[in-house]
C-alpha cells in the first residue's frame, strides 16, 4: 500500500470511527498468544496469591474484580473485571524498576514474555503515530520532537472478564462505557465477543456496534488526548465490554505521551471559526485525574 494512500485511510478510520485494525504489523501471532498463555496462567492462580500483587502507587500490579468503574455514573459497586498493569522500567527517581512480578518458580516464563511483547507493541505503535502525524500533515516525527515520546506514560494491561454472573451483578458490564484517556490504545483480543463501541457518544440514546475480532490483527482507538490536540477532528470513541456468559481476556497497551508534555491543540486543528475546546494541560496531570475517578471507591 502507498504511503499517500495509508495516510487518507488512516485519516479517514480516526475521524469516522476513533477505532480501525491494524494488520502487518510485525509482531508474530505465536507471541501475541503466548502472552495470552500467560495471563491466564496468572489469573488462574488463588485470589491470595494475586492480591500480594496488588496494584502499588506507581499503578502496576494486579486489580481485582469491582476495582474499577470507568463509568462514574454506574449504579454498580465496580466493572467485572480483573487486570494486570506493566509499566516502564526504571520510572522512579530510585531507579528500581516499580512493576510487580510473579514469582519464577510458579511462573518462569511470564516476565521473559511480557517485556518481549512490551518493546514490540511499544515500537508499533511509535510507529503508528508517525502515521497518525503524517496523516495530520505534520512532519511524521512531529510526536517525537515534542517530546510526546520520549520516556512516555506506556502501559500493558491484561484483562480477565469472568464468564460466571452473580445476581448482584445482572445488567453490569465487563467495562463500562468509556474513552481512554491517552494518545492511542492497541488491543489484542481472543476472538471472545462483547467489545462494543459507540460512535456518536453525545447523541441519545445511544447506538452500539459490536467489534468483530481479526485473526493477527491489533485494534487501534484513538485516547482522549489525541482528541484533545485535533480538537475532536479525532475522535476518542466510547466503548465498553458486555458480559456474556464466556470467558474473556484481552490484552491493552496504552500508549500515553510524557509525564511532563504539554496538550494543546494543533494550529491546523483550529481557528477563527473553530477555536480551541480545551485548553492545554499537562499529560501527568490528566491521566493522573481520570485514574483517580475510576479507582474511586463507591
Amino acid at each position: 500500500m502507498k504511503l499517500k494512500q495509508m495516510e487518507s485511510e488512516t485519516f479517514s478510520a480516526c475521524v469516522e470511527y476513533g477505532f480501525f485494525y491494524l494488520i502487518n504489523h510485525g509482531i508474530e501471532d505465536t507471541l501475541i498468544w503466548e502472552v495470552f498463555r500467560e495471563s491466564k496462567k496468572f489469573f488462574a492462580l488463588p485470589p491470595e496469591e494475586k492480591m500480594k500483587l496488588e496494584h502499588n502507587d506507581a499503578h502496576r500490579g494486579y486489580t481485582p474484580i469491582y476495582a474499577e468503574t470507568l463509568d462514574p455514573s454506574s449504579e454498580f459497586k465496580g466493572d467485572l473485571k480483573e487486570s494486570f498493569y506493566i509499566g516502564p522500567n526504571g520510572g522512579t527517581s530510585s531507579g528500581k524498576d516499580p512493576n510487580q512480578w510473579p514469582l519464577e518458580e510458579s511462573l518462569p516464563s511470564w516476565r521473559a514474555t511480557m517485556e518481549s511483547y512490551y518493546e514490540r507493541v511499544l515500537a508499533v505503535g511509535r510507529r503508528l503515530l508517525s502515521l497518525i502525524a503524517f496523516a495530520l500533515n505534520l512532519d511524521d516525527q512531529f510526536f517525537e520532537k515534542i517530546g510526546a515520546l520520549n520516556s512516555p506514560m506506556a502501559f500493558l494491561r491484561l484483562l480477565h472478564y469472568p464468564g460466571e454472573l452473580g445476581a448482584s451483578d445482572k445488567g453490569n458490564y465487563g467495562a463500562s462505557a468509556h474513552s481512554d484517556y491517552g494518545m492511542v490504545t492497541l488491543l489484542a483480543t481472543d476472538g471472545v465477543p462483547g467489545l462494543q463501541i459507540c460512535r456518536e457518544k453525545e447523541k441519545h440514546p445511544q447506538l452500539w456496534e459490536d467489534v468483530s475480532h481479526i485473526d493477527g490483527a491489533l485494534i487501534v482507538n484513538i485516547g482522549d488526548m489525541l482528541e484533545r490536540w485535533t480538537n475532536c477532528i479525532f475522535r476518542s470513541t466510547l466503548h465498553r465490554v458486555l458480559v456474556i456468559g464466556k470467558e474473556r481476556y484481552s490484552v491493552a497497551f496504552f500508549l500515553d505521551p510524557n509525564y511532563d508534555c504539554v496538550v494543546e491543540c494543533l494550529e491546523s486543528c483550529c481557528s477563527k471559526t473553530s477555536p480551541p475546546r480545551f485548553p492545554p494541560i499537562r499529560s501527568g496531570d490528566y491521566l493522573r485525574e481520570r485514574l483517580r475517578v475510576s479507582y474511586s471507591s463507591k
